[in-house]
């Protein structure tokens, strides 16, 4: 399962290695951009496509939708993680960003619930056309970002092998960066508009802001050239049926080991609306505690995956699914009794940085534990099984807790029990990835 042999670095100009990283990181980061938000937004939007007499009701509504386009991943990881290693990393990933800009393009022109209502006088059950369009283009996101995620790591590991861990690491690099700027909007838009006015057309502002990065991403995409791997193989025939049926105890454990990464990042996408609606903090405020999480995230991920070139990966993934263990239940108390600005960064820091630790060795991990013949197969479907269930939906389950415990603690629950599953997924994996700290290392 971890076979590694020294390698001599392969020579790559600095330019070759920044048109990498952007190809294979735009579409991630469009990803991501899209989700956080949609997230961050989820009061406005509420509001705007699920509206009802409680609003509770329509909060959750509103996260569930989250969940929802989460159902379309496994699908899309099946179809696109099965294309890739038949047809190409390349192939697949200019696939997915054109169905991705496809899905965030729907999601910016979307009529509301209201519009639609009047539209067509004595009809007002037109209005449900909205919230059917928006389930619709977050499926059509989910099948894409199915696939997004494995072929992307996968090109990044297999152009540079000898440096895996420090160019998969830019997988959430990408991400801080698509935080940074989707908490800006939130950030300036709750804190320049009016509430009617952000209902009625300024939630729109960032989705279209998203629509510039689908082009940019497709056009690098198609101008780079296959991964070596793939190229040098003979494409197999039926991989996702080779992964199902000889390597599924891999597939298991990857499982586990992406459970605290997309479970911590997507409590983080939560937190905003956790201390608008628990703590009463001015969302703008919240907005600037995210934008300080994801600044952390955008400066530790890189320095995380040298570290890792150096030290190999499961033991910092250990440490950190351990803090999060320890941690969690503290932190939440911390912030419950004082509720301030200040704590609320510090908390949200904290979760970055242990997360940064986490992710930034977690796309390599993955990477090493499959071959090249089911590598993106096995990287997508391991991958979206884990955030479909354990993070699309943290959100919703994490307001679930609150509404159903009345105890504002309750998120630091669903973050322990997330962090020692992947802990045991490791101790279970420790020993076979990491080779000796001297060796350089290839994928096998």
């Amino acid at each position: 399962m971890s076979a590694v042999t020294a390698v001599e670095p392969a020579t790559h100009g600095a330019g070759s290695a920044t048109r990498l990283i952007l190809a294979a990181s735009l579409g991630n980061a469009l990803e991501f951009y899209e989700i956080l938000v949609y997230g961050y937004f989820a009061v406005t939007v509420s509001k705007v496509f699920f509206p009802a007499a409680d609003q509770a009701v329509s909060m959750l509504i509103t996260l569930g939708t989250v969940g929802i386009s989460y159902l379309s991943r496994p699908i899309g990881a099946i179809f696109l993680g099965d294309y890739g290693d038949r047809c190409g990393r390349k192939r697949a990933l200019t696939l997915s960003i054109v169905l991705m800009t496809f899905g965030t393009g729907l999601m910016t022109i979307m009529p509301s619930y209201a519009w639609l209502a009047r539209l067509v006088l004595g009809y007002p059950s037109l209005g449900l056309l909205s919230p059917i369009l928006v389930i619709a283009s977050r499926l059509v996101q989910g099948f894409s970002v199915g696939g997004e995620f494995a072929n992307s790591t996968t090109f990044l590991v297999e152009h540079r092998p000898d440096r895996a861990d420090f160019f998969a690491s830019w997988q959430w690099t990408s991400q801080g960066l698509a935080a940074l700027v989707a908490t800006g909007f939130g950030a300036l838009l709750s804190g320049t508009m009016s509430a009617e006015d952000l209902q009625a057309w300024g939630w729109r502002f960032p989705f279209a802001f998203g629509l510039l990065i689908g082009p940019v991403g497709y056009y690098i995409r198609s101008n780079m050239e296959e991964t070596p791997a793939f190229s040098a193989a003979t494409p197999p025939r039926a991989p996702m049926r080779e992964l199902l049926v000889t390597q599924w105890d891999r597939l298991l454990l990857v499982i586990g080991a992406v459970i605290v990464s997309t479970s911590s990042q997507y409590m983080l996408l939560y937190m905003p609306t956790y201390a608008t609606h628990e703590l009463h903090l001015p969302q703008y405020l919240s907005y600037a505690a995210a934008a300080s999480a994801a600044a952390l995230q955008v400066l530790a991920v890189p320095l995380v995956g040298i570290w890792v070139d150096r030290m190999g990966q499961s033991r910092i993934m250990m440490a950190a699914a351990a803090l999060f263990f320890l941690t969690a239940y503290p932190a939440f108390v911390m912030l419950a009794r004082q509720g301030s600005l200040s704590v609320l960064i510090i908390v949200v820091c904290w979760m970055a940085l242990l997360k940064s630790c986490y992710s930034g060795a977690l796309p390599s991990f993955m990477a090493k534990i499959f071959p090249a013949a089911t590598r993106v197969s096995g990287l997508s479907l391991s991958y979206n099984v884990a955030v479909t269930i354990f993070g699309g939906f943290a959100p919703f389950f994490a307001q679930s807790l609150v509404d159903l415990t009345g105890s504002n603690l309750a998120p630091s629950y669903y973050i322990m029990v997330t962090a020692l599953l992947s802990l045991g997924s490791l101790l279970i994996l420790q020993g076979r990835i990491d080779p000796p700290p001297t060796a350089k290392r290839e994928l096998p």
